[in-house]
């Protein structure tokens, strides 16, 4: 069956402080690198067939991806599709601020400067769709939270408050299924 795997880039200096880093490039704190190291182990230990790893221009996946990539032997390529969404005013701020939490509610809200949710969906599912047409590659994407919630819509019917909620814990890997 065509299938494909996900993971979220490891620990950020903002994650670990709650902001939203969106389309700021933040660099990965120490456990981020492990983490990420980790999984590749994880990764060649439990033999995942993975062709190539795709990840997000933005450097905390890339160093995932290139840690990943260092470890199994898997090639890597960056994928522009895969950057994270850009919240604008947002970016930077709390995670839990309130304005903010009832601004994500709007799916067509740019954040003063932002991306919408409509057009990150569509480029995700756009690169789901490209991937879909290459049922004998295996591919890591290696990419945020945002996008991870675009990809699990994808393959899942979810209320708009079940999509604001859903997240990945860094490095945490999902298998999907086309």
């Amino acid at each position: 069956m065509p299938h494909f795997y996900y993971t979220r880039h490891g620990q950020t200096i903002w994650n670990a402080e709650n902001k939203i880093c969106g389309g700021t490039d933040i660099a990965l704190t120490k456990l981020g690198h492990e983490q990420a190291i980790e999984l590749g182990k994880k990764i060649a230990e439990e033999g995942l067939e993975i062709d190539e790893i795709l990840y997000s221009p933005l450097s905390r996946a890339a160093e995932t991806a290139g840690h990943i990539s260092e470890v199994t032997g898997i090639p890597a390529r960056m994928e522009p599709r895969l950057r994270e969404q850009h919240f604008g005013k947002y970016e930077g701020t709390p995670r839990n601020g309130a304005e903010f939490l009832e601004a994500k509610k709007e799916f067509v809200n740019h954040y003063e400067g932002g991306e919408s949710m409509l057009k990150l969906c569509q480029r995700i599912y756009n690169l789901l769709d490209d991937i879909k047409q290459e049922p004998d590659k295996v591919y890591l994407l290696v990419a945020h939270n945002g996008i991870a919630r675009v990809v699990q819509s994808y393959f899942y019917d979810m209320t708009n408050t079940e999509y604001a909620a859903f997240g990945l814990k860094n490095c945490e890997i999902r298998r999907y299924d086309f």
